[in-house]
């Protein structure tokens, strides 16, 4: 699993978190079951977002859920997990781009990737993720086309970006795939009126993922010499930073446009959630509130779990009334700080795992409930040092950790 949208137990609250584990569960399923056991290791917490905007603007029903069997990652217990379209969505998204991620790492030989025989069997796995991701994208009136083309133009944008182009020309191609994500919700929801705000967010979602990957992998790809967008177009840390919290503000007004159902887990991950992400990149770690005093969320906390709507704004749409620019002033954004760019060099990063090696580490993860329980661990394939998504929680249910 990976994603740069990890909430954390304490956040969500029990009724969120069942449902962000509903559309998680979910996604995992519908790879499952439309193209076989091995496509589920594409699962990731980024990709849910689909499935969750595409179940807020149409609402929940019995439709949109089923009871799934037991699974380790539950301790071994059963669960309602989202279905549908939202869902197949989901699956299809990230199975085209997981495709690309493979035939891009086949391209630059990374690992047992630049041996012949692995090579090959990586080429037929991406090719067939990718048949398979347009087929399911067939079936729901998305054309996988946008998201090929995206990924097909970005070798030739790095290419001719240089010191001085801006980073919004690089993330081009991302922010074209995440918008057409996005839109299609709306119109799997049957609200075309919220596509075009849709798609603004989902385009400012891509550049934001695209510049936090960027800022994680900087160090590591300085020590191999491998490309990365701020060290190629020269831009500092501080400027990535102006241009992510530019995006998150942007997330939030295009959220505010659209019609929602029932937007509460939609509106905590792409806004409450999404801005500990780039606190969390950018070295300013928010720590849950509960871990520090080892008790529930302070009262007045946007992200405590108590209530119907814990946004404000009354009943529906929970962006209705108040707000303004959580950015401005004094905000994580604003002027004054220590900002986190400072400090001693950064240590030498580990090397990356193979992307069959990733794999083998991935279901190891998951099988002894490390991706969702442990305090730490490392990545299965960047050998980064992450977060289990509840970690030491007392809301994880999955074992006795």
């Amino acid at each position: 699993m990976f994603g740069i949208v990890r909430p954390c137990g304490h956040r969500l609250g029990e009724g969120l978190r069942t449902q962000w584990m509903a559309h998680l569960c979910g996604l995992c399923l519908a790879l499952r079951e439309d193209h076989g056991q091995f496509a589920r290791v594409v699962t990731n917490y980024d990709g849910l977002l689909v499935s969750v905007l595409t179940e807020a603007q149409a609402g929940r029903t019995t439709d949109w859920r089923r009871t799934a069997g037991p699974c380790p990652l539950r301790g071994m217990r059963t669960a309602s997990v989202a279905r549908g379209e939202g869902a197949r969505l989901a699956a299809a998204v990230s199975l085209v781009l997981a495709s690309a991620k493979v035939r891009d790492h086949v391209a630059d030989g990374d690992g047992l990737l630049a041996r012949k025989p692995v090579a090959l069997a990586a080429r037929r796995v991406a090719g067939s993720w990718g048949r398979a991701g347009a087929r399911t994208g067939s079936d729901i009136g998305f054309d996988t086309a946008v998201l090929v083309d995206a990924v097909d133009r970005q070798a030739g944008v790095e290419a001719l970006a240089g010191p001085g182009t801006p980073l919004p020309a690089v993330t081009e191609p991302t922010e074209t795939a995440t918008a057409a994500a996005f839109a299609h919700t709306a119109v799997l929801a049957g609200r075309p009126g919220n596509a075009e705000p849709l798609a603004e967010a989902g385009r400012l979602f891509g550049r934001l993922a695209h510049l936090l990957d960027a800022v994680e992998d900087r160090a590591a790809d300085a020590a191999v010499g491998a490309w990365n967008p701020l060290t190629a177009t020269g831009t500092s840390l501080a400027e990535a930073r102006r241009l992510s919290g530019d995006a998150l503000h942007g997330i939030r007004l295009a959220l505010r446009e659209a019609d929602f159902v029932d937007g509460e887990l939609a509106h905590l991950l792409l806004v409450h959630e999404l801005r500990r992400s780039v606190d969390r990149v950018f070295g300013s770690v928010p720590v849950c509130s509960a871990h520090q005093r080892g008790g529930a969320p302070r009262p007045g906390d946007p992200n405590a779990g108590g209530g119907r709507n814990p946004y404000g704004g009354g009943d529906g749409n929970p962006y209705a009334g108040g707000g303004g620019n959580p950015f401005g002033g004094g905000g994580a954004y604003g002027g004054g700080g220590g900002g986190g760019f400072g400090g001693a060099p950064s240590p030498q990063p580990p090397k990356r795992r193979g992307f069959w090696a990733g794999c083998g580490m991935f279901w190891l993860l998951c099988c002894t409930c490390q991706l969702c329980c442990a305090k730490e661990y490392e990545g299965p394939w960047s050998r980064k040092k992450r977060e289990g998504c509840c970690r030491d929680c007392d809301c994880c249910e999955c074992c006795d950790c």
